[in-house]
């Protein structure tokens, strides 16, 4: 998660280097909070989102990045996007709604083979397996092993369960999820699940910011 200022008005410079871009997703995604709120209601904040964008080297101009009137303005965009829907949300936050080339459960049950990797389970009593959060902060912990790792067989075998984690789970669902997010209109969310794509796509490919 980013740094953030004492003042909720006020936005710390983010290092994005320093920062670990899959904790900070999983952090902006998750369930409506007043911190979420606020974090995204800084007055900086597009300024912020744009030198990401430059820095991923995202596809054409920075569409700009509107934020919320209010906390009910978010709550409300939030639920009505991916919470709320007959017969399901516009996008929901989970791989199966998107990916249906295999059975539900068949996505649940690789998805919770690669946690084993690490000796990790998710919580079903709050999330099904493959709900986007619960794979971001896999893929946080993935790489803070890897990265704190001296074993060289080690790191390499946990990078490559990372690049096919992305490749099989993430990447095969998620550019679906943004196209829905897009043709929704909704402010805010589409140009943070565009980065979230991009970065994904260079994490895939080995690139760094």
């Amino acid at each position: 998660m980013p740094r953030i200022a004492a003042e909720k008005t006020t936005l710390a410079p983010i290092d994005w280097r320093q920062n670990d871009l899959y904790r900070f997703f999983a952090f902006l995604f998750a369930s409506p909070s007043k911190d979420r709120y606020h974090f995204l209601s800084q007055p900086a904040l597009p300024a912020a989102f744009e030198d990401l964008w430059k820095r991923l080297e995202c596809t054409g101009e920075f569409p700009g990045f509107k934020g919320f009137a209010s906390y009910e303005q978010y709550e409300s965009t939030y639920i009505s996007l991916f919470d709320v829907g007959i017969p399901e949300p516009p996008v929901p936050l989970f791989e199966s709604a998107h990916n249906k080339s295999r059975p539900a459960q068949e996505i649940a049950l690789e998805n919770t083979y690669f946690y084993g990797v690490l000796g990790l389970r998710s919580d079903t009593s709050q999330a099904v397996p493959d709900y986007l959060i619960t794979q971001l902060e896999f893929l946080a912990a993935l790489r803070y092993t890897i990265e704190n790792t001296s074993d060289k067989a080690n790191v390499a075998s946990l990078s490559h369960a990372e690049t096919e984690f992305l490749e099989r789970h993430l990447l095969n669902w998620i550019p679906t999820a943004e196209r829905k997010l897009d043709r929704t209109g909704a402010p805010g969310f589409p140009v943070l699940m565009s980065l979230l794509v991009q970065f994904l796509r260079r994490r895939h490919d080995g690139l760094g910011l």
